[in-house]
């Protein structure tokens, strides 16, 4: 039998594979790929304001994130939700934690990945986590790095919208239609309880990605309907046989 297709989403914090990319997991996921996503944090410190207001311990933030994570990841149809709990503002890993993330890159052998913007003034742990993810995919693809492991090819690193565009030097080239799955995408979204704010604001940027997406498509000339999309930019150069 053929192996199932594989992709990985680096989370910085534990709701933002749900925001950026919730609609590319739960498609994906449809198509038949396993994807996994790997959560460095759960955003306890710095994305739970509304749970530290509720009085809080910092123990029951982290408890609830990770619930809420887990119940938007089994609406999505994430295959497997790796919790790395490294602590987030700041966010940090030393040498053991790069080697996991690395041996969860060669485990999964990830068609593609995906992770946040490469830069973010607003939010350092965002870009810090894309540098680490560019660093573990280098290593993931060494031959001498744990000789006999199976290497890693090369994924294209897509990285999916950051809150604040035009502050992060994000420069969307691939429009993604979520419109047969945007109900499991609100679903998960709704699980994140701690960030109710984010709601509407990330169903509007869906629906605005919507509309570039028909643009690109063929727009007034016979481009293909959409309601809801997301937009990623790729950070390595496509092969492609046709275009």
């Amino acid at each position: 039998m053929t192996a199932p297709k594989t992709a990985l989403v680096i989370s910085a914090h534990a709701a933002d594979f749900v925001w950026r990319c919730g609609g590319a997991i739960a498609l994906h996921a449809e198509m038949g790929y396993q994807v996994t996503v790997a959560c460095l944090s759960f955003g306890e410190r710095g994305e739970s304001a509304r749970l530290w207001k509720d009085g809080k311990s910092l123990q029951e933030v982290k408890d609830i994130r990770r619930a809420e994570a887990e119940a938007a990841a089994d609406v999505l149809g994430v295959h497997h939700l790796e919790c790395f709990d490294l602590g987030d503002y700041p966010l940090h890993l030393e040498q053991a934690d790069k080697m996991r993330l690395v041996d969860l890159i060669r485990k999964v052998q990830p068609s593609f990945m995906l992770c946040h913007s490469q830069y973010d003034p607003y939010n350092t742990d965002h870009m810090y986590t894309t540098q680490i993810a560019l660093e573990c995919r280098m290593i993931a693809q060494a031959w001498g790095h744990n000789p006999g492991e199976k290497v890693l090819g090369a994924p294209q690193l897509y990285l999916f919208e950051p809150h604040q565009t035009e502050q992060m030097g994000w420069k969307p080239d691939t429009f993604l239609d979520i419109t047969p799955v945007w109900d499991k995408k609100r679903a998960a979204m709704e699980h994140m309880n701690g960030q109710v704010h984010l709601w509407d604001y990330y169903t509007r940027v869906a629906q605005q990605r919507a509309n570039h997406f028909k643009r690109n498509s063929g727009g007034m000339s016979g481009g293909r309907d959409c309601k809801y999309a997301e937009g990623f930019q790729s950070i390595f150069p496509r092969t492609v046989d046709e275009l």
